[in-house]
């Protein structure tokens, strides 16, 4: 399995991510150590597409043009009934923004936004978040393909806002293969806002690609946020599976909330030799292991993992505490990781939609 930051061990943690960025250009400033500034700098500086000129070429030509909005309505007074069938309306190379506006209800589907298809956004009603549930597992479909959503690679600039999406399948009990994933997402460049992710074992699989989630809960038990993907996100327990030591890739959580319900857990272990996990300006509860990160009983992974926390806060924030490997850094050191040049932002982020 591949994953960038990994949660272990039998206990619930949920995760709040907040994360807000800056796109004006390749000069990025830091994300403010005071919550309470988020939303009125991503408001002032995440701007819509018809006044920016930093967007890639691509992206710029298809917000140029009317999106397509598709209706999805349970009751038969929109364009479809079902998630799927609106999905896969959308055209191979799709040259324009499409809007898929999910009415209030529960969907039990499972849904793919294939290669083909670009500029797709996901859009729940927001006064009535929809819940898009299946139970797919790893026994059935394997592990990155047991997902509830999948938006595989090449299907870029994807963006999901306002969603509850949810893996049924039972908790892990010992039992092989048990791993189901709510989401997962490989295509470039991807946007979550306001999306709530709840599975048990590899909830989130952020597979590849520069995303963003914002807003946003992610909930598990076990490894429930991994991949090989390059995010900035508030709230996860993780298990990065990078091997490459010079890949630029990597999980930064920033003004995170990280809380659970029963024993202790970690914050990340070494899946594969060269991890990357930041968790920065994050609320840790007493939920959280003094030692913070565990090598996996692989003791060579611990010199090249890297590890690494700045000014979080709460009671399971020890830094006297943490194990040897782990990296206590300075202002200099994490700036690269509290800023949209940690996922190359400035020519593809967007704000949501509004309808």
């Amino acid at each position: 399995m591949a994953s960038l930051v990994a949660l272990f061990g039998a206990v619930l943690v949920t995760i709040l991510v907040l994360l807000v960025p800056k796109v004006v250009s390749d000069d990025f400033d830091s994300i403010p150590s005071d919550k309470s500034q988020l939303s009125a700098w991503f408001d002032k500086n995440v701007a819509l597409a018809s006044v920016r000129k930093d967007l890639d070429p691509a992206l710029a030509m298809a917000e140029s043009k009317q999106p397509r909005i598709i209706y999805v309505k349970q009751d038969g007074s929109g364009d479809f009934k079902t998630i799927s069938e609106a999905i896969k309306s959308v055209p191979r190379s799709n040259p324009c923004r499409v809007i898929i506006s999910i009415a209030g209800g529960n969907y039990f589907e499972k849904l793919l936004v294939d290669r083909y298809q670009t500029f797709v956004t996901l859009y729940g009603d927001p006064n009535d978040v929809p819940v898009i549930s299946y139970n797919g597992d790893a026994k059935t479909y394997g592990t990155t393909n047991s997902g509830t959503l999948t938006v595989e690679a090449t299907a870029d600039y994807f963006m999901a806002v306002n969603l509850n999406i949810v893996n049924t399948a039972p908790r892990p009990d010992g039992r092989p293969l048990a791993q189901a994933v709510a989401l997962r997402v490989s295509g470039k460049n991807g946007a979550f806002y306001n999306v709530k992710l709840q599975g048990f074992q590899d909830t989130l699989c952020d597979d590849a690609g520069n995303h963003l989630f914002k807003d946003s809960y992610i909930e598990g038990t076990v490894d429930f946020v991994f991949g090989n993907s390059k995010s900035l996100q508030e709230d996860v327990i993780t298990a990065h599976a990078n091997d490459d030591p010079n890949a630029d890739l990597g999980f930064s959580f920033v003004h995170c909330s990280v809380t659970g319900t029963t024993t202790k857990t970690y914050l990340g272990r070494t899946w594969r030799s060269h991890p990357k996990v930041i968790f920065s300006y994050t609320d840790m509860g007493d939920v959280v292991y003094p030692q913070g990160w565990s090598c996996l009983g692989r003791p060579q992974y611990a010199e090249t993992a890297y590890f690494a926390e700045f000014e979080n806060r709460g009671p399971g924030a020890m830094p006297e505490q943490r194990a040897g490997f782990v990296k206590k850094l300075s202002d200099a050191d994490a700036k690269p990781f509290i800023t949209l040049g940690h996922i190359n932002a400035s020519g593809w982020l967007l704000p949501p939609p509004t309808l």
